[in-house]
């Protein structure tokens, strides 16, 4: 197997693929067609194999077929979130030379308003709604590959300001962590997984879409999450849950208003949380509610992204990420007396490298052709890994991924702002984005949020902005992120 979208060819053809976020299901042969349809329809229009397009969506059957199709013409899809800002969208585009957006608007009133502005093109109805695309742009197209090593998918993993990274992601890539995934959770043709998490992150992509393809079982799409929606298909088909940790807090919340002490559900067999950090609490609670093991993972959009899981057969009570998963290699490089170091990983999993930055594609990867993922792990003996901190500021909010210096690159062009830096702050099982700015002029947090607002999409806006008169710097200039949370612990309880 080569391409992804070789994947339906696993399904029973009369067997439902997913479910639309309408109700109406497509089998696997009606999937198939669509795909073909698509592909054609896009071909016709101008798409090239080597093509950069950019599907700006939320979860639905245009989605997937979208994916698919481009995939059968061997172009490269950007997967972008609909929530995405006009601004930020038009950075995307530019950065990575676009042939052409496509939209899911049957779906998402935010991929609409972006194709009225952009001046999308319809090519047409399809089965599962019309086919709205952008203008052509003039693009040069890369070269193709035969093999698997053909680029399947291009995310941006940081931001749209700055400098943003192009991650390359192979059909190999995605094939490999799809059916790592579907075997690890033991999937069969008669599993339903609840497709809540963003298609457009690369959790949602091969662990969940793909990965059920990959076995001919169902999906359910459901675009934006509703925890009664959620709690009621849990009750009902629903088989395989994945999500954040923020997802399962958030259920837990629901229930605990609804005066639910333990979830009572048909079909339900399997639960995993990856994404972000796995707090200890919420996984006790979840598994005395669901009366299920909360699995754990780990993973980066570098890595496609599967680095590690726990198993099924030996479910944990801590909050490790497991065994390393089959067929890949973990290093924890360097490691200090405790046996904390770099988690470095190599395999089929491994991105090619970042698009058009080279400088950048050599920092990440070794000349051997391991990972540098940039946490900070140790091992047990039994080869279990425990993510115990990060080099990198990433912020996981409400499931999406918040780049601290994205954030901080337009507070700065706020003509009042002088300083500004952005941290994450942990609160009931998800992370706050908090913002400290020091100022050249008068200016409110009202304004500064407002400015943001214009600029980012609306997850990406600080819950919290403090304007201070300084902030905790080391003699070289430099932020001490590390101390701000602490240092302005009084200013920020008495806000709240």
């Amino acid at each position: 197997m080569r391409r992804i979208h070789e994947l339906l060819q696993k399904g029973d053809p009369s067997h439902v693929a997913i479910t639309d976020h309408d109700g109406v299901d497509y089998t696997y042969a009606d999937l198939s067609r669509l795909v073909e349809d698509m592909a054609a329809r896009l071909s016709g229009y101008g798409i090239r194999p080597g093509d950069r397009v950019m599907l700006l969506s939320e979860n639905s059957v245009t989605y997937l077929a979208a994916t698919l199709a481009l995939g059968r013409l061997d172009a490269w899809t950007l997967l972008a979130n609909a929530r995405l800002t006009a601004a930020e969208v038009d950075r995307l585009a530019q950065v990575a030379d676009i042939r052409c957006t496509i939209y899911t608007p049957e779906v998402s009133s935010a991929a609409r308003g972006h194709a009225a502005r952009m001046g999308g093109i319809s090519l047409g109805r399809l089965d599962c709604g019309e086919l709205l695309v952008s203008p052509l742009r003039d693009a040069v197209p890369e070269p193709v590959e035969e093999g698997p090593g053909q680029t399947a998918i291009l995310i941006y993993t940081s931001g749209t300001v700055g400098e943003p990274k192009g991650v390359m992601l192979s059909h190999g890539n995605l094939l490999f962590t799809a059916q790592t995934s579907s075997t690890l959770r033991r999937i069969s043709d008669g599993d339903v997984t609840l497709a809540l998490l963003p298609g457009t992150h690369i959790f949602g992509l091969t662990s969940v879409f793909l990965a059920a393809l990959s076995k001919g079982s169902r999906i359910i799409a459901m675009p934006r999450f509703d925890a009664d929606t959620v709690l009621e298909c849990l009750r009902e088909d629903v088989t395989i849950l994945p999500a954040v940790p923020q997802v399962f807090a958030a259920l837990l919340r629901r229930l605990s208003e609804l005066g639910v002490e333990r979830l009572e559900h048909r079909r339900l067999r399997y639960i995993y949380a990856g994404g972000a950090p796995l707090d200890l609490g919420i996984k006790q609670r979840v598994e005395r509610v669901f009366g299920l093991p909360l699995h754990n993972g780990y993973g980066q959009t570098e890595a496609s992204p599967g680095i590690a899981t726990t198993r099924i057969e030996s479910p944990r009570s801590d909050t490790s990420v497991g065994l390393a998963a089959p067929g890949t290699e973990v290093r924890v490089h360097d490691p200090n007396e405790h046996g904390v170091g770099e988690l470095w990983v190599r395999g089929p999993n491994v991105m090619k490298g970042y698009y058009r930055n080279p400088e950048a594609t050599r920092t990440t990867l070794t000349g051997d052709g391991f990972l540098r993922t940039g946490d900070l792990a140790r091992q047990d003996p039994d080869g279990a890994i425990h993510i115990v901190g990060r080099l990198k500021e990433l912020i996981v909010h409400s499931g999406f991924n918040v780049y601290p210096p994205e954030v901080e690159a337009v507070l700065s062009l706020h003509p009042a702002v002088s300083l500004s830096a952005v941290v994450g702050r942990a609160r009931d099982g998800d992370e706050d984005v908090i913002a400290f700015v020091t100022t050249q002029s008068e200016v409110t947090e009202a304004e500064l949020r407002n400015w943001l607002r214009e600029r980012l999409a609306p997850y990406k806006v600080p819950a919290r902005i403090v304007i201070a008169d300084a902030v905790p710097q080391a003699v070289t200039g430099k932020i001490l992120k590390s101390k701000l949370l602490d240092h302005f612990r009084d200013q920020l309880e008495q806000k709240e």
